[in-house]
């Protein structure tokens, strides 16, 4: 690994994924951050990571930073829910810039929450981690001591919806059915999309649980913090940046791109990672 330039205001903010889920975050964040540079990688040779042992991850997940570090990026954005959950401290102990991480929001669903009954959806990674557990004890009750029933429903397959491309068909729909059913049945009024991939299935998603059901992602949250962080560094670009995004994949294919421009609806120049 090259040897780290200093750091100015004017590097870009690295964002990463198993595959094309941390685009929700990375549209969040250039719309908060429009003055920014940004990198994106999507690891999809190894996606999705919620399927793989917690060694893999860390692995995967190391030697994507580790390109993003080789870029002088000034802060990485783990866009995934899983890597973040299973591999963030160990990204912070190589990193000397800030690397922020994404997680389930249950904290404004609590606090958003009528009934006190909240779902959420997310890989079985994410949901067997000791991190989820913390973020759950830590936000299972409402700011007045009120404890809240925290709903959970491993969601298999939908990452791999996603990654096909499949948002709105006939498969996709039906796994949803199936997922958030049990949830629906005990009267969730807030949903938790805890996985980066989900946001892309919002239309299909509200179209099942109808409008009484609140849904939240963690994107502008994340967004935020990316820019509470680089002010406190005083690495906030002061000027717009022209420079169009840089995107890279460890399978940079003509269908893999042909993704990330349906989802993010511009023509894009794909690298190989």
């Amino acid at each position: 690994m090259n040897t780290p330039q200093p750091l100015n205001e004017n590097q870009p903010i690295g964002i990463f994924d198993s595959g094309v889920g941390g685009l929700s975050i990375l549209e969040s964040i250039r719309q908060t951050l429009p003055n920014e540079q940004l990198i994106y990688v999507a690891d999809a040779a190894h996606a999705p990571y919620g399927n793989q042992t917690d060694q893999q991850i860390i692995d995967h997940s190391l030697r994507v930073c580790r390109f993003l570090l080789d870029q002088n990026v000034k802060a990485i954005v783990v866009a995934c829910n899983t890597a973040t959950t299973i591999a963030i401290s160990t990204i912070r102990a190589i990193a000397s810039i800030p690397v922020i991480g994404v997680e389930p929001a249950i904290k404004p669903a609590v606090e958003q929450s009528k009934t006190g009954v909240v779902g959420v959806l997310a890989t079985a990674g994410t949901l067997q981690s000791t991190q989820f557990e913390k973020l759950s004890n830590l936000y299972g009750r409402t700011a007045e001591g009120h404890s809240v029933e925290l709903i959970t429903q491993p969601c298999n397959g939908l990452v791999e919806r996603v990654e096909a491309g499949d948002l709105n068909g006939p498969v996709v729909t039906q796994l949803l059915e199936q997922h958030l059913q049990p949830l629906l049945d005990r009267n969730v009024d807030t949903l938790v999309l805890g996985c980066t991939h989900y946001p892309f299935l919002i239309e299909t998603i509200t179209q099942i649980t109808g409008s009484t059901v609140s849904i939240i992602h963690p994107g502008e949250a994340v967004a935020k913090q990316v820019e509470r962080r680089l002010e406190s560094e005083s690495q906030l670009s002061p000027t717009h940046n022209q420079t169009p995004i840089q995107f890279f994949s460890s399978q940079a294919n003509k269908t893999y791109r042909l993704r990330f421009e349906s989802l993010l609806k511009q023509s894009i120049t794909l690298n190989a990672l």
